[in-house]
């Protein structure tokens, strides 16, 4: 398959799975009453403003890809996605990374103020597991499993330990080793999960093949993602974006550019993206998550 072929089949199945997602998204944070409405309207602000939906496919293509049924996996993507934006509420703060805009809008506490900023992305990481292990359409076993591994992407040996290490990289020089521990965390944690609970959805647990060639495939392309986030930083602009661009630099982050040239890490993301798609190619219908796997490793927003 040609590359611009991969770029067209890739924003299809984005733009399927993103469509999925969100009627059931959508569902959520509607109703309120004049003490509490201000909370909800500032979780749909952030949760319906779009974006990638790059871990809710995930969730949905694995799924596919081992014969699952979507309907199954649908709640374990709207999970994924609750937290992810919860986690962009967060960076967001002055407390964190100080950011105006995202995702093309202002952020959310330029608009709803800090402390509703902050209590809506709490809110989101809690109900993402409510609605988790309200998915009564794989068995018990299943959602309990579910559980356990978002937690453990979500939280103090996941994404937030990668986003510490984040921090403390604002003070201080990181080694190639630890950058590596924060993107395979910060970044990849969310993206890995959701590549299992994808597995999960289809039948396939811990410790089988097909999770492990899914695990496999995430921990590259979580990689790759941040790569291209870091180049991007640097290359682009707000508008292409749809956030500040340049912002690295002025928390003094450490990033892939700090150890690599620019040509240098777009060849370690090559590498790793065909690593990742060697991994899943032999299984029939592997082509959509192979086609997702070479787009973002090109992407310029």
């Amino acid at each position: 398959m040609e590359r611009n072929d991969h770029i067209e089949l890739a924003l299809q199945i984005l733009s399927e799975d993103a469509k999925l997602t969100e009627s059931l998204l959508d569902t959520m944070y509607r109703d309120g009453t004049r003490c509490d409405s201000h909370l909800y309207e500032s979780e749909r602000y952030s949760l319906m403003a779009g974006g990638k939906r790059v871990r809710p496919a995930l969730v949905l293509e694995f799924c596919r890809l081992f014969g699952g049924h979507i309907e199954d996996a649908l709640p374990f993507a709207a999970a994924v996605e609750l937290i992810h934006t919860s986690s962009l509420i967060h960076d967001d703060l002055p407390c964190m990374d100080d950011d105006d805009l995202r995702r093309g809008r202002p952020t959310n506490h330029k608009v709803y103020g800090e402390a509703v900023a902050l209590l809506a992305g709490d809110g989101m990481i809690m109900d993402a597991f409510g609605v988790t292990v309200g998915n009564t359409r794989v068995s018990p076993e299943t959602r309990a499993e579910a559980v356990r591994l978002l937690s453990l992407a979500a939280g103090s040996f996941g994404m937030v330990k990668g986003q510490i290490i984040d921090m403390y990289g604002e003070t201080h020089a990181l080694t190639e080793e630890e950058l590596l521990t924060l993107h395979n965390n910060k970044t990849g944690a969310l993206i890995r999960v959701s590549a299992q609970l994808g597995c999960l959805a289809a039948g396939y647990l811990t410790g089988t093949p097909e999770m492990a060639a899914a695990e496999g495939y995430a921990n590259r392309i979580g990689l790759v993602f941040q790569m291209i986030d870091d180049i991007l930083d640097v290359t682009s602009t707000p508008e292409a974006m749809g956030k500040s661009v340049g912002s690295d630099a002025a928390h003094n982050k450490n990033t892939f550019l700090s150890f690599h040239s620019i040509p240098e890490t777009e060849a370690m993301a090559d590498r790793l993206t065909h690593e990742a798609v060697a991994l899943i190619r032999d299984y029939p219908g592997s082509d959509r998550l192979c086609a997702l796997a070479a787009f973002l490793a090109v992407r310029k927003h």
